[in-house]
This record gives C-alpha cells, structure tokens and sequence, in this order.
C-alpha cells in the first residue's frame, strides 16, 4: 500500500510538473528581452527556438541569438551602433546546471541548446532541466578540414595564408615581466599547444604577432612544425634583430619548397615598433609574386590622451586616432614598396591583429585606400575571431586591394580559441590540446596566383531580383559574375540559418554562368514557412523574403 501510495504521488507531481510548463515563443530572435520571462518566475518554460551560449567566462550566459560587437556591424557612434549595443546590454540571461555537449571539455562560445527546458528563478536566471546542447563542439574542429574552410580543398597549386596572434610568445626571458609564460616550464605548455594548433593548419606561409623579439622563438615554431609536417621545409625570416624582454614583434615563417622572399623586409615603426612589417613572396612552382603585410596596430585596452582619449572614440577604445595613423602608414609604406626595382608587384595581402572590429575607422580607412575587407567579402556580418565579455568580432583581419581579390579562393577564421573558456590556456590547466593556445583565432586565406586576373569593381548585384518559383527552387538573375565570389544562405524568420552559406557555383548544374544572363536556381527548403534568402557580394547583402507553401 505504501509503494502504491509513493508511485501515485510521483505521478502526480509529474503530471503537475508537466502542466506547469510554458511554451515560450520568441517571434524575433534579435530583440528578444529576458524581462518577457517576468510573468514566469517560479515556474518551467520550454523556448520554441534554440538558445545560444554567449558568455562562458563568468558563469554561463545565454541568448536568443549570438552577441556582436556593435562596431564590428555598425558605424562607430550611428544609430544602428546604439541599437546593437542596447540589445547586447538587455539579451542575455545566466543559467545554472547545463551539462557539457559530447566532444567537449567545456561549454564553447556559439553552442545551440534545442529545446531548452528550464526553471525561471528569475529575470536575469535560469536552471536547466532538460535540452539538447549542438554545435560548435572540439569534435567539429579537430576534424575540420582546413583547407576546405577557404574553398582550396581540391587545389594542390593553391597556398595556404595563415596569420595568429600567439598570446605573447616567449621562448627565452620567461618571467620577466607581466605577459607571456611565467617560466620555461609554462612556455614548453605554451609552447605544445601553440605547435598543435599550427601543425593542424599547415599553412604555406604563417604571419605570426605577439611573438618574441630576436630569432628563437620563430626557429622553434619552424622547427616544431617541420617535426610535426613530415615533408615540410619551413624556415622564418631572420629581422636581425635581439631578444629584449617581453616586448613583442611580428614575424614570418614559410615553406621555403613553396615560397621564396624577394628583396629585403621593410620595417614601419608608426607608433609601435616592430609590429608591422611587409615583404614579398614569389610562389616557386608558378614564378608569381604578392606583398605580405603583417601587422599588430596599437592596442585598444588602456586609455590615452587627445584624439587617443576614450572620450573622442565612439566604442572603439583608446589610441584609435594612433591605430587611423598606423594604417595610413601601412598604405604609404605598400604605395613606396611595390615601386621598387627588385619588386615590381602591385598585389598586396594585409593581415594581423589590427585591433579594430571591422566598422572602426582604421579598417574604414584602409577600405577606402582600395583594400577589400575578406572577413566581409566572405560571410558578410557572421565572421569572428574574437570574443570579448561575451561578444564576438573580428580583431585579426585579411584585406587585399583589387588586383589580388580575384585569386583569393576564400578566407575564414578558424574558431579554435576566442569561442573556448580561458580555464583552458597553458597558465591555467594541464589541458594538452591547440585549443585556447591563443585568445584569438587563426585567420586562414586560400590563394590561386594568377597574373591574367583582372579585377572588376562593378557592382555585381545591382539587379539581383527573384524571375520566378517552382515547385522545388528559387530562381535567380544577376546574382553574381564569378560564382566563386558570391554566396548565399537560407535564414528562417527566427533568423536561425537553413542553409548555410554557399558559394552559387556549386549549386544546380543547369545554371547558366555569363554576365549577360546570370540565372541561378536555389534549391527551397522542405517544410513550409516564410524564409529570407541572402545573397553575399562585396561588403553587400541582398535579400529576399519568400513563402514555401
């Protein structure tokens, strides 16, 4: 009788339990606000879209949707600036109880919970019952491959472009001032990580930032990658220069079967010394030549005084008037090099940590001196590399002027470190794996050189409209030029992706690929519902709003 009893008030708690439980619908996933949860304190909610991690520093955050910088997607100090911060301000709310996804060690940046059932303590807080934690797990990237992320998988002529700030480091004075490894045993856990994470890449060339001074430090990294890469021939280039301190330089490291430098490396001291820095590569097999322009702009993190002060810098932290000069010299210093006798070549890669998010006025400035911006080219508002309390931008950036954006297969950062708790770095766990061996992501670009390439800076969308649908596909006109240049995605009215983006060269067989009559069939999604198609061209984005039936 008393079991019989105990079983009838457990299925009488379950039945209340289950009644308790409110759907919450989110109808805009953009502007949702936790204080809507005002009405459900005390009790279980059930989200009818998947929630998103946004903070795993302090605890751990989650959103409706992924936190921006508002200047890596707004103009400094605009009106779109202030509605981004405001929603990242009011967005997020904590939860407690989340178990870590399958393939993790930890909860990451980016992850979706589906069906998330949780107990509303409060506005600002919830605890977990029950959901499904997807995506963006260690797994996905330890099996990623690299070179498809930058759409070179099936070229073997095609280079590998890698650059990465290593987090200062040091290979010699260890604990001689407040950054990098403390002593020679934490640089060998420094070091380990950092030699994974480069060695998964295997790029053909690497532009490496906060690195120390003199050559140990980039003979180690070239030794441990020729260690790690059986067949790979890497080297560095020796700047002559002597280890002093903590103080940080840039550097390159190369196959030399692949790559050969021409002429001498040029210095640029602006503001910062030995940070940026520009040479030109020549490609062995091919004879083609582009200038590498690696660079580490003055960092935003303390304030500064006049035009570097806070007070005159719109969200973008101080010493941006010093970063404005910094790329202004970087351009001088590229318009004064490619003259050059042993030169003669007008391509141009720039890469690094620039300290800027993508809006900010020195990138606006190098955009506006002819230099694309790769990250926006590539996946328009969605590239990252670098999160900060618990927004996501990118630092570490990849530009070319117009000569060279038709021979860049692809660019993408690759989300090893920014989307992973700083539990894991080298000063704070035994953790033996490449991620968090930086607080920045690797930025990769893929390269096809080819001199014959000319670039056409006319707009490609500028009569992009749906003619008309089918049963199964959307079809399209003026969508692109050069179908590995343009991409689409698929977003449901929640804003969450369908499709992901995609080049339109691969798509349907029969689509015809000429300027005079760009058509382009997309295939629908399967289940009924509004949809939004984006298509990606040029720092644009085009959309359109239809309805599968």
């Amino acid at each position: 009788m008393k079991a019989r009893f105990s079983l009838l008030w457990v299925g009488m708690l379950v039945c209340q339990f289950l009644a308790a439980q409110v759907h919450i619908q989110v109808y805009d996933p953009e502007t949702w606000n936790p204080e809507s949860l005002r009405p459900y304190i005390g009790q279980t909610v059930i989200f009818d879209v998947p929630m998103v991690v946004t903070n795993n520093y302090s605890g751990l955050q989650i959103s409706t949707r992924r936190l921006f910088s508002p200047t890596n997607q707004a103009l400094p100090g605009s009106n779109a600036y202030y509605s981004i911060l405001n929603r990242n301000n009011s967005g997020t709310i904590s939860i407690s109880g989340v178990p870590i996804a399958e393939g993790d060690a930890n909860y990451r940046l980016g992850q979706k919970i589906y069906n998330l059932t949780a107990y509303v303590n409060s506005t600002s807080s919830l605890r977990w019952i029950s959901g499904k934690l997807e995506g963006n797990t260690r797994r996905d990237l330890e099996n990623a491959d690299i070179r498809a992320m930058v759409n070179i998988d099936d070229c073997d002529e095609c280079l590998l472009v890698c650059t990465m700030n290593l987090e200062y480091y040091l290979a010699e004075n260890t604990g001689s001032g407040s950054m990098g490894p403390s002593s020679y045993a934490a640089h060998q856990k420094q070091r380990a990580k950092t030699s994974k994470a480069l060695a998964k890449i295997n790029a053909d060339l690497y532009g490496l930032v906060e690195i120390e001074q003199g050559q140990q430090a980039a003979a180690e990294i070239a030794s441990d990658l020729n260690t790690n890469l059986p067949g790979r021939n890497y080297t560095y280039i020796n700047d002559g220069g002597s280890a002093s301190g903590t103080y940080t330089k840039s550097a390159f490291v190369y196959d030399r079967n692949k790559l050969k430098p021409i002429g001498k490396l040029q210095d640029n001291d602006t503001r910062v010394q030995n940070r940026k820095k520009m040479i030109c590569f020549e490609e062995i097999a091919t004879g083609e030549r582009f200038i590498f322009s690696v660079n580490h702009f003055k960092a935003k993190g303390t304030n500064g005084s006049g035009l570097d002060s806070y007070e005159n810098d719109n969200g973008q932290g101080g010493f941006n008037q010093s970063r404005r000069e910094e790329a202004q010299s970087v351009m001088d210093q590229y318009l004064t090099y490619q003259r050059n006798s042993l030169i003669q070549e007008s391509d141009i890669l720039l890469m690094g940590d620039l300290n800027s998010y993508g809006y900010e006025d020195p990138i606006i400035l190098l955009i506006n001196n002819g230099m694309i911006d790769l990250h926006r080219a590539f996946h328009a508002d969605s590239s990252y590399s670098y999160n900060y309390r618990g927004e996501a931008g990118y630092l570490d950036h990849a530009l070319c002027n117009g000569s060279l954006r038709p021979q860049v297969k692809g660019a993408a950062a690759f989300h090893i470190n920014s989307d992973e708790s700083d539990s894991y770095t080298y000063d704070k766990s035994n953790d033996q794996t490449m991620f968090r061996s930086s607080d920045h992501d690797p930025m990769l670009v893929g390269l096809l050189l080819d001199h014959t390439l000319t670039y056409d800076p006319s707009p490609i969308l500028n009569s992009f409209e749906v003619l008309h649908s089918e049963a199964d596909f959307l079809t399209i006109s003026n969508a692109f030029k050069n179908g590995s240049n343009s991409y689409y995605a698929i977003y449901d009215i929640y804003g969450h992706p369908i499709k992901a983006l995609t080049p339109l060269s691969q798509q349907v067989s029969e689509a015809v690929y000429s300027i005079e009559e760009s058509h382009q069939k997309i295939e629908l999604p399967s289940l009924s519902g509004m949809y939004i198609l984006h298509v990606y061209y040029d720092f644009k984005v085009y959309t359109y709003k239809f309805i599968v039936r």
